[in-house]
């Protein structure tokens, strides 16, 4: 069974979708809609700008989104059995899975990315990825001891992998919580460069914002389940679905737990839809025997 997934913010690169445009009619017809419904040309920054200005979550996130999205409809086959996204990357799942249309799926990354940056002026904050042996419960549970004994926000905010997790919060809360760590043995504690603490508590003004325009998205029934971040559960009800999204913000992203109840549903291929190989290189690690692909044009 042929699973997709689609990545999230990190995987992009200057000159992303610019060979897509070039080589396919209804590409350079997606990429033209996108720029009128943004209101500006996306597509100049995917393909000219440099990795700074590509850098910026308002425009990270939708020319992820979009080179995503586009690669699916392309695609010679895209018959997926299952899909899932990475943070971000579900709004990608989900609109290639006909669960949500282009244009509201666009119109609600961008939203999200706004309001992302909003929080982040709010509450400034960061993240960083712990390199470990040590069990996920016990990165998140010494998360969980600092927050208590000082207040500051740190939470376990991205499983990414076995040995590969990403923490969020205060800038205090995450300097703090890293300390703590090496000491109980992680390898590395690494500062990551992103604006704000995404998948944390933190992010509460932006899920409040997304959530209003969520519920004013129509979604429909997708044509196969969607294994969504907040719980790595599959999902087709749209109720469900939806409340999962709003929730997704200021909840970790589970993604070592998605992939692995993925493979026990039956996937057995893991194709990436979207720019970069992080992905396929995650599912690697969390699955040995998972064979892992990248849509081809």
């Amino acid at each position: 069974m042929n699973a997709y997934v689609f990545p999230g913010q990190g995987s992009q690169f200057s000159g992303m979708g610019k060979e897509l445009y070039s080589s396919s009619e209804k590409a350079r017809q997606l990429f033209e809609q996108a720029n009128e419904i943004l209101g500006f040309r996306l597509t100049d920054t995917m393909f000219e700008g440099s990795d700074e200005e590509l850098k910026q979550t308002k425009i990270t996130q939708p020319a992820i989104f979009l080179h995503s999205v586009v690669l699916a409809s392309v695609a010679a086959e895209f018959q997926p059995a299952m899909v899932a996204g990475h943070s971000l990357g579900e709004f990608s799942a989900l609109v290639s899975a006909g669960a949500l249309s282009f244009e509201d799926g666009l119109k609600l990354v961008f939203q999200r990315a706004q309001a992302m940056q909003r929080a982040c002026e709010i509450n400034p904050s960061t993240m960083a990825a712990v390199l470990s042996s040590l069990p996920d419960e016990q990165v998140a549970e010494l998360c969980q001891a600092v927050q208590q004994e000082t207040g500051e926000v740190v939470v376990a905010a991205n499983y990414n992998c076995p040995g590969q997790l990403v923490i969020s919060g205060s800038h205090e809360g995450v300097r703090i919580a890293g300390e703590r760590l090496k000491e109980a043995g992680a390898k590395r504690v690494l500062p990551l460069p992103v604006g704000g603490a995404f998948h944390s508590p933190l992010m509460e003004p932006a899920r409040e914002e997304l959530a209003a325009a969520i519920e004013l998205t129509n979604f429909r029934s997708p044509s196969c389940p969607v294994y969504q971040n907040v719980n790595a559960l599959p999902a087709t009800d749209t109720s469900v679905i939806k409340a999962n999204l709003i929730a997704q913000l200021t909840a970790p992203v589970r993604w070592t737990q998605s992939v692995q109840n993925m493979s026990a549903d039956g996937a057995t291929l893991f194709t990436e839809c979207g720019p970069g190989k992080v992905l396929q290189g995650l599912v690697k690690k969390i699955i040995a025997t998972a064979e892992t692909a990248a849509v081809i044009i």
